[in-house]
């Protein structure tokens, strides 16, 4: 869960992030998001990279605990300045296979 959030959606590097998600996903991870359903690792990295352009100077951080049941995890995150109020909040539910994520549901929170 804290791969998927940092190590991924978090990692500025080109390399670094593509490593990650080689580590943490199946090859036919599913993304779903309010906007739309990526499907593979290429696709997963070409989106976590158009969300970070989206938001220069931002970082993803956990907002609570992962909670764990069976193959499913739970985090919650906010986006936003370092050392600011976050401008965006969120929770992804992973489901995993074979050790790794299979399927990532974002939602994002309203306040």
């Amino acid at each position: 869960m804290r791969a998927n959030l940092l190590e991924v959606f978090g990692e500025r590097d080109p390399e670094r992030r593509r490593e990650a998600i080689a580590r943490t996903y199946t090859e036919d991870v599913e993304f779903v998001d309010p906007d739309e359903i990526t499907t593979g690792r290429e696709a997963l990295d070409a989106k976590a990279q158009r969300l970070l352009d989206g938001a220069p100077g931002f970082i993803f951080s956990p907002a609570g605990r992962i909670y764990v049941n069976h193959d499913m995890g739970y985090l919650a995150w906010n986006l936003g300045p370092e050392g600011q109020p976050p401008v965006v909040r969120g929770v992804d539910t992973c489901f995993i296979r074979d050790g790794r994520i299979a399927k990532v549901y974002t939602i994002l929170l309203e306040d």
